[in-house]
């Protein structure tokens, strides 16, 4: 989400002093308007990795997202691009048909899916439409490392639970007080198609529903809280089983 350039203060990018201290590149790169998948990622990090390398430094690469993480070191699945017109005809389907445009099509998929998350849905029936094979299909598929001789050290931060818990609450109520609504107001103005990343960012939700008068600051905040916990969470689970 830090590659949104819209989204500086809620995504909790480096702030000017941080940025004075070391160079940072990849923050801010696309507008909100544009989906970064995985890929688009892995794409951009190493061109900042090569730039990195150029400089003759040590590149740190730093994020919650594991999956990220992980094509990084391992490699993704090398998936044909898919048409623009194939892309919005498969998020027409979801609109339409919700989880069942994809369980219909691909069971298999479908299963592998948490109910809801319309990004991966998406995703799994835009592959499927364009080259008639299931994503599982693709993502069995051996991979290539972008940086095959590269030795990686994983540096994995775990506080205790509780202490976490609470710096999350605070970030959240800190990001408030620096512009976050203000952010989000400025990206309601741009009038995206919900289906975008940039929409989903943590607190962005919660923050829209108050400006449209859906909820109280307050409810908001506390459900911004809730889910930068439950994201905090679900990355943690995912860390421990994966790069352990």
């Amino acid at each position: 989400m830090q590659v949104y350039r819209e989204l500086h203060v809620i995504t909790a990018r480096p702030t000017p002093d941080d940025e004075s201290k070391a160079p940072h590149l990849g923050y801010g790169v696309l507008p909100a308007s544009e989906a970064c998948s995985a890929g688009r990622w892995l794409a951009l990090a190493q061109v900042a990795i090569d730039q990195t390398i150029d400089m003759g430094k040590l590149p740190v690469v730093t994020g919650g997202t594991g999956l990220y993480i992980k094509a990084l070191i391992e490699g993704m699945a090398d998936i044909p691009d898919v048409p623009d017109p194939i892309r919005a005809q498969a998020i027409q389907l979801w609109q339409e048909q919700g989880e069942k445009a994809l369980l219909e099509r691909d069971p298999d998929m479908a299963a592998r899916l948490k109910p809801g998350d319309t990004q991966r849905h998406t995703r799994a029936l835009e592959v499927l439409l364009a080259t008639g094979k299931s994503l599982a299909y693709w993502h069995e598929l051996p991979r290539a490392k972008p940086y095959p001789e590269a030795q990686f050290s994983v540096e994995f931060i775990d506080p205790p639970r509780e202490e976490l818990y609470l710096r999350c609450d605070v970030r959240f109520t800190a990001m408030l007080d620096a512009g976050a609504l203000e952010e989000v107001r400025a990206l309601m103005a741009l009038n995206l198609s919900p289906d975008l990343p940039a929409l989903r960012a943590v607190g962005v939700p919660e923050l829209i529903k108050h400006l449209k008068g859906e909820w109280t600051l307050d409810k908001a905040i506390d459900k911004a809280q809730q889910a930068t916990r439950n994201y905090a969470k679900r990355q943690l689970t995912w860390f421990r089983h994966q790069l352990s």
